[in-house]
């Protein structure tokens, strides 16, 4: 789905809130007040995005209808009192001893708010585009070879609170309650798709599987693919890394010379794996609340994870050189208010597709198969004339 002309106009360099009829300002109001009035480092700190971005996204709300002024709460304060509970990691009496609000407004808010972000939260994922990445591009090691490759389909795990008797399939493999979180993502560091919601027992596969045959489907361009990693099958669309030699480069000499075309095309396609780490790591940076156990019901903790990446997205669009993707982009380790808990991910040894049903019908799934090894072969082939050079 596109962006709206609301999105696209460029008329917000200097925008500011309307202004509201006159009223005594609570403790919350002042402190809002404060920040966008300040430095735009206070603004990103406390809300997570810089000044002008966070008026925009205003904007942008007030005039879909999807939130308006009351009595009491501007709009920007009401932005506000949901990107401070996402970005530090609060509960609700912590909030309101800041914003001096009860907790019934507090909570009301916060659900407007993030039904708010959920009702545009498609504009703000788009498809992959026509033009061969820039880091396939760019590298000769990648290029022509990953020219057709759009980014990368990963899953992540997040904590997850649900009643005694609805924990057993959320439980991992290592006993932890996640939910199964599937993404497909550029390689600017932005969400095609995401899938939230599945319960952390459930396999990167099978997941797939759901994504690819629900109504809000993902969408692979057609001659085109996303690169996935071992936990998942060679499909139609996705181009896995061969299962029976070594993939990573961690871990190998630094002299080490691939020994056959299966091994050379592992340790090429590894070379593109880390945008999904990166692109994890600054939206749990900037949005904590997603590394701990939110005191939510489940429906919302999904909706939470989806209006994240929204955002996140929103935010690469809008402010692409913020501070969070500087940090990320340049290797960086973000330090947040508290420490980021690391976040298991299942590691399937045997693929179920047998017991899928995937779209797929076998003669495509031969031909993903032929299209790896054909890949493999041209970077063998030229990794050979170049008399052993490098990878």
């Amino acid at each position: 789905m596109g962006s709206s002309d609301d999105e696209k106009d460029g008329a917000f360099e200097n925008l500011t809130p309307k202004a509201l009829s006159p009223g005594v300002a609570s403790d919350g109001a002042k402190f809002v007040d404060e920040v966008l009035n300040g430095q735009n480092e206070c603004c990103l700190d406390n809300f997570r995005m810089d000044k002008n971005v966070f008026y925009k996204l205003c904007h942008i709300l007030q005039s879909r209808g999807l939130l308006r002024h009351t009595n009491r709460i501007k709009i920007e304060e009401q932005l506000a009192i949901f990107l401070f509970i996402l970005g530090h990691n609060l509960r609700t009496r912590a909030v309101q001893e800041l914003f001096r609000y009860s907790g019934e407004t507090i909570s009301r808010h916060f659900n407007n708010v993030l039904n708010a972000i959920m009702a545009i939260s498609l504009d703000f994922f788009q498809p992959p585009g026509s033009d061969v990445p820039r880091e396939v591009l760019e590298n000769p090691k990648l290029f022509p070879y990953f020219k057709d490759c759009v980014g990368m389909v990963d899953s992540i795990q997040f904590p997850v609170m649900v009643a005694v008797d609805e924990q057993g399939p959320f439980r991992n493999k290592n006993g932890l309650l996640t939910q199964n979180v599937l993404a497909a993502c550029s390689f600017d560091l932005k969400f095609h798709y995401v899938l939230a919601g599945w319960e952390g027992s459930a396999s990167e596969l099978r997941v797939l599987h759901s994504a690819l045959t629900r109504n809000n489907k993902l969408q692979v361009p057609e001659g085109r693919y996303y690169l996935v990693d071992i936990k998942y099958a060679n499909l139609p669309g996705f181009l896995a890394p061969y299962h029976d030699v070594p993939y990573h480069l961690k871990g190998l000499p630094g002299d080490h010379h691939p020994q056959d075309a299966k091994e050379l095309f592992n340790q090429r396609h590894s070379l593109l794996r880390n945008v999904t780490n990166r692109i994890f790591e600054a939206l749990k940076a900037r949005f904590p609340i997603l590394t701990s156990t939110p005191p939510y019901p489940l429906q919302t903790q999904v909706k939470l994870v989806v209006a994240a990446c929204a955002i996140h997205n929103y935010i690469r669009t809008e402010k692409p050189d913020d501070w969070f993707f500087r940090m990320i982009e340049h290797g960086d380790v973000i330090q947040t208010d508290e420490a980021l808990p690391s976040v298991e991910v299942e590691q399937p040894m045997l693929f179920e597709t047998q017991d899928l049903d995937f779209p797929f019908v076998t003669e495509d799934l031969e031909m993903s198969l032929q299209l790896r090894d054909s890949l493999a072969s041209e970077m063998w082939n030229d990794y050979i004339n170049d008399d052993l050079s490098g990878i």
